[in-house]
């Protein structure tokens, strides 16, 4: 063999060795799988729509929250949909591990970037949450699932949370509600009690509330950083939000 067929022996052999061990690493377990659902009902002009974008594209890129998404080796697999009547579900971010940094920034763009898909439905959270349900259903290998829906307002159209417990596969699924105080109808006291009784799900699960949408990508960040850590540390728990005095 000459010497170019010595080289081209050594470059196949090196190729097999690492062909051969690539195929021998394990895949990434997914430690969460985390649905992140976003209010477009009529209660939400189109105002108040940009800056929940816009503070959930800015939450993502957090730094803190980027170390709370890395903290562990094994990914988190994300989805993010916006949500109003009994048939609006609309997937703004498919199923995608975040492994790298750059996975953060392609997910926070394209939220930036979307449009809104209707501005006339009513608020049907238990329609939301049985679709939540449903699609956490294609990520069954990841160790944990959790679900995180916010609005501005209680359930007004078809069934509710209660019905949507009970009619969908919840098991093993936490829900944590983000309350965005801003609503003329309802009080703050009084979503915070819905939320608290009729939403949230799971020994963990817990209520964040935004001061309106201005405060929107702030309590965005410190939500997410909560849920990918209570994985990790498990959940201490925080003082329950109390009413503006």
């Amino acid at each position: 063999m000459g010497k170019h067929g010595k080289y081209r022996a050594l470059v196949i052999r090196t190729a097999l060795t690492v062909a051969l061990a690539l195929a021998t690493v394990p895949a990434q377990a997914c430690r969460l799988a985390l649905v992140l659902a976003i209010d477009v009902s009529n209660s939400v002009d189109e105002t108040e729509d940009q800056l929940q974008r816009a503070g959930l594209a800015n939450a993502l890129l957090s730094p803190n929250v980027g170390d709370a998404f890395f903290i562990s080796e094994d990914p988190v697999a994300l989805l993010v949909f916006e949500w109003s009547g009994r048939y609006h579900q609309k997937v703004l971010v498919e199923w995608r591990d975040i492994i790298t940094p750059l996975d953060l920034t392609v997910v926070s763009e394209t939220i930036r970037d979307s449009t809104r898909g209707q501005r006339d439905f009513p608020t049907a959270m238990g329609y939301a949450l049985g679709y939540a349900a449903t699609r956490l259903r294609e990520k069954s290998a990841c160790f944990a699932k959790t679900i995180d829906i916010a609005g501005d307002g209680k359930n007004n159209d078809g069934f509710g949370p209660t019905e949507a417990y009970n009619a969908f596969e919840f098991e093993n699924v936490t829900v944590n509600g983000l309350v965005v105080d801003a609503s003329i109808l309802e009080t703050r006291e009084d979503l915070i009690a819905f939320f608290t009784e009729e939403v949230i799900r799971g020994p963990a699960s817990f209520v964040e509330v935004a001061d309106g949408f201005d405060t929107y990508e702030e309590t965005m960040r410190r939500k997410l950083i909560r849920e990918l850590l209570s994985q990790m540390v498990g959940d201490a728990g925080s003082p329950a939000p109390s009413p503006r005095g």
